[in-house]
């Protein structure tokens, strides 16, 4: 049999793309239904239709297949249910934006012809997304693929809607909504983005009506004075009380109204006196109620003012109108005053567009009833947050939660199943569609003409994903799920709702944890956006690092629930970190013998007890804590702390100490060789399947390497056709050994203390010298023993001693309680080194005394980002260490002259 090899160097773009069609052509990702098998249910957080692959989704979707490959790996019945969602308004904005090329509006289609359209977009582009994920090694169950208007899940959405409407939980009615008058629907008040505007506040004065005076109102909002129905002041406010229930007659229109009592008002706000617009500011609309006063409504759905205004202002859009209700005003000397001021403006999310505050009748869900059982889920800890701080936003906007307005004004998503009787007047509100019941024959039925705001479809994705209303295999077996990974902007939109959902109709928690991520931000902080140029293409970042080192990157760089700081240069580390691993790989595939169908070797887990050799005893063990470590830390969702240790042993424990280690063995006689490729192979297969998780790609090619070797000899290995079908490393306590790993990590930081002090003066490699310990316990010397021969080779050294006391003239470093020496004497030019030393420490203090001078400015401090003064701390920290370590060599060096 040939020598096995692995190519000279790591390509990922050979491999990534002929691995993936094997696994999807193995059904690796297909989710099982197991007697005995504990299920594992993550839902993806469907992207829209209309979406591209962002790095926020790289980071969001890495961390789902993470866990997803990981519970694999442990035997559970994993499913990671993929999907998209119809996205209504932005999916209907995407074609009105392509018929507009054509000269056309959604109008001259019509409803039928316009969906249609949609829906033939969404076959060309709508799952792109989806295509885009594998890149990134997605393991999603495809065969399970959903879409929020599939077949049965537009049943679901009718199914809920009918039971809430006939609990009473769904009514019709008027309030204020938050209207686009350029799309011309209502939104939630979730899509609303508001954003700081300057702009003015200007003063009118409002004549009482029985010519004693005037009051003086301020709004950022002069069109909509023309439909004020009251003038507002504190009930406590003695400059008004006299004025309780008198009028004033409103500039421009003439009409008297009334001056009313209310708490709302702030009485230290300007001066005191509130205009009252009900139909078109959500307060005013709650003080309209308490004093039953007039709802007038003065700008239409188009945003143009309608015939309730005087005849001058009528058919001007908001924003014509406000510069000719001012210049009104003005003329006929009721503005006061203007001044300039910034405030917060309501704009769509996603076209921009400035929102109205308009009186609408539209469908609402009665919320406070609904939310107490999702209010009970977190505080029980039946449903945990991670990091566990969302809580709060959580419950604050459970406790103050409003209905919602579910009802949408565009044609693209799911049709309100409610039906009215034109001839009788009669509703019907049904899952199936009544226009074919005989029960109705001859009469015209009507349906609402309104879409549900498209959250009403995803608050059911975790179970109408599944079947729901049908008693599916599916449904009985992975539901409730068990891992939602979010981001926090979407706690009130989705994650909050689907809690209310699933209590409500099954009377439990749809998921046990929700993972909150960061933002993924710009190396400066800021939030990536294409406006900005600091937006990488994932797909561009992958073609050239490979998908391993972006996800290992991203993962290892996300601090628990916090923001992500990334630039395309850092993932150099996870690429670093693949070749690390695949030279590693290429380095024991080198010394196996020719006569490869002889060698097999056995994982870690079969070994009957902890090998004999120190070096593999370490190794083992050093392993099975750090693969126990990986294992916690996943399980608390300490995303990067679990890569960081992985990635610490792989580095450093495996490659750079153990296979050096080794390598005294490997040039020994043919058994001390093959014993120590048995065990170093053992270790290497145990490490890919640690790491497959995080990088799925190079393991599994370093894993179908590894199968060649022992495919022969171990039939229990050879069935596994996939690292993704292996197991992930165990704890094993019977081959733990912490003393032995203490003892490597002292051996460790010893020779790592020699190396540097060689390095630091400049020391030839090459040059043989002595170095030791300065201790007066017999134990300790006794202990060293064993590690001395180590130390010697690792360290390049013609003697290693334990000694009383430090020699004269001697360099050293104290580690984990010990202190190492170097002697000097005749190693190196000692005058000629402490000039040069000397000319360092000069530089180092100027820096270091630079620095002290900055941070001890207080506009410095004060008005630098936060980033910069904690990056300059960091700096004079370093330059201090650094600092002290050259004037601790320049002392032993002055003792050595």
């Amino acid at each position: 049999m040939p020598r096995i090899e692995l190519d000279k160097a790591y390509a990922p773009a050979h491999v990534e793309s002929r691995l993936y069609a094997r696994w999807e052509e193995l059904g690796c990702f297909r989710a099982p239904i197991r007697k005995g098998h504990k299920p594992y249910v993550i839902m993806m957080p469907p992207p829209n239709v209309t979406g591209m692959l962002t790095l926020g989704h790289v980071l969001n979707n890495s961390l789902q297949d993470l866990l997803a490959r990981w519970r694999r790996m442990h035997g559970d019945d994993v499913l990671w249910l993929p999907g998209t969602d119809h996205a209504g308004i932005a999916t209907q904005i995407k074609v009105e934006d392509q018929l507009a090329t054509e000269g056309l509006t959604r109008h001259d289609l019509g409803r039928e012809k316009l969906v249609e359209r949609i829906w033939e977009w969404r076959e060309n582009y709508g799952g792109i997304i989806l295509q885009q994920l594998r890149k990134i090694g997605a393991s999603c169950d495809w065969s399970r693929t959903r879409f929020t208007l599939d077949p049965d899940l537009s049943r679901a959405v009718a199914e809920i809607f009918v039971r809430l409407y006939n609990k009473g939980l769904i009514y019709r009615g008027k309030r204020i909504v938050n209207w686009d008058p350029e799309k011309q629907t209502a939104l939630s008040d979730e899509q609303v983005d508001y954003r700081n505007v300057q702009s003015n506040l200007w003063h009118f004065k409002y004549p009482l009506s029985d010519g004693s005076g005037h009051l003086v109102v301020a709004t950022t909002r002069p069109e909509t004075m023309l439909g004020d129905t009251a003038i507002a002041v504190h009930p406590e406010d003695e400059r008004y009380k006299h004025l309780h229930g008198k009028t004033v007659t409103l500039p421009l229109v003439g009409r008297k109204i009334p001056i009313v009592p209310d708490d709302y008002v702030d009485r230290e706000f300007g001066t005191g006196c509130v205009k009252v617009t009900p139909a078109h500011d959500p307060n005013d609309f709650e003080i309209g109620n308490r004093h039953s006063l007039e709802f007038l409504v003065v700008i239409g759905p188009d945003g143009t003012m309608n015939d309730n205004v005087p005849a001058e202002f009528q058919a001007f859009d908001r924003k014509e109108a406000r510069k000719r209700v001012v210049a009104a005003l003005e003329e006929q000397g009721f503005l006061e005053k203007v001044e300039p001021y910034s405030h917060s403006v309501g704009h769509n999310e996603r076209t921009g567009t400035v929102i109205e505050p308009l009186l609408s009748e539209q469908w609402f869900v009665r919320m406070k009833e609904l939310a107490e059982p999702a209010l009970a889920a977190v505080r029980e800890g039946r449903v945990k947050f991670h990091p566990q701080h969302w809580e709060k936003t959580y419950f604050h906007w459970l406790e103050n939660v409003r209905d919602w307005c579910i009802s949408r004004q565009i044609w693209w998503g799911h049709r309100i199943p409610l039906w009215t009787v034109k001839e009788t007047g009669e509703v019907i509100c049904s899952v199936e569609d009544p226009t074919h019941d005989p029960k109705y024959a001859g009469l015209t039925l009507v349906q609402d003409p309104d879409v549900v705001d498209t959250w009403f479809s995803s608050w059911l994705w975790p179970f109408s994903t599944l079947g729901w209303p049908e008693k599916t295999e599916d449904l009985e077996h992975f539901f409730p799920t068990s891992t939602l990974v979010t981001a926090p902007d979407i706690i009130f939109l989705w994650v909050a709702r689907m809690i209310i959902a699933s209590e409500e109709v099954f009377g439990v928690e749809p998921y046990r944890d929700v993972y909150f991520t960061g933002v993924v931000r710009d190396l400066q902080g800021r939030k990536m956006s294409k406006s900005l140029g600091n937006s990488p293409d994932p797909l561009e970042v992958i073609g050239t690092y490979g998908a391993d080192a972006l996800r290992f990157t991203i993962i290892s760089q996300t601090p628990r629930g916090g923001d992500v700081r990334f630039g395309s240069d850092m993932c150099e580390h996870g690429r670093n970190f693949a070749n690390k691993l695949w030279n590693a790989t290429r380095f024991l595939l080198m010394n196996v013998p020719e006569e490869g169908e002889t060698f097999a070797f056995d994982p870690i887990e079969s070994l009957p007890s902890a090998p004999e050799d120190l070096i593999d005893r370490w190794i083992t063990s050093a392993f099975l804590s750090c693969a126990n470590d990986v294992d916690r830390a996943l399980a608390e969702f300490r995303f990067a702390d679990a890569a960081k240790r992985a990635y610490a042993f792989v580095w450093n424990d495996f490659c750079d100490w153990y296979l050096e280690l080794i390598k005294v063995r490997l040039q020994g006689t043919e058994e001390e060789r093959l014993e120590a490729l048995r065990r170093a192979f053992g270790v290497l297969h145990g490490i890919v399947r640690l790491l497959h998780p995080f990088m799925p790609f190079v393991t599994e090619e370093i894993y179908q390497t590894l199968s060649k070797l022992s495919a022969a000899s171990w039939p229990v290995y050879s069935r596994h056709a996939s690292i993704m079908q292996a197991s992930f490393p165990g704890y094993i306590e019977a081959l733990v050994d912490s003393s032995v790993e203490a003892q490597f990590s002292k051996l460790q930081d010893v020779v790592s203390a020699i190396r540097n002090i060689r390095g630091e003066l400049r020391i030839a490699p090459s040059l043989r010298i002595a170095a030791g310990l300065r201790s007066d316990h017999r134990h300790i010397a006794e202990e060293w023993d064993l590690f001395s021969d180590f130390v010697m080779r690792l360290a390049g050294l013609s003697e290693f001693s334990i000694d009383k006391a430090r020699p004269k003239g001697s360099a050293s470093a104290i580690v984990q309680g010990l202190e190492v020496f170097v002697p000097l004497h005749g190693l190196i030019d000692v005058h000629a080194e402490r000039a040069r030393l000397g000319k360092e420490d000069e530089r180092l203090l100027k820096l270091v005394e630079g620095t002290r001078a900055k941070l001890a400015n207080a506009n410095f401090v004060e008005r630098a980002k936060p980033e910069v003064v904690e990056a300059e701390r960091e700096k004079l920290s370093e330059l201090e260490h650094a600092h002290e370590k050259i004037r601790r060599f320049l002392d032993e060096l002055e003792a050595a002259e």
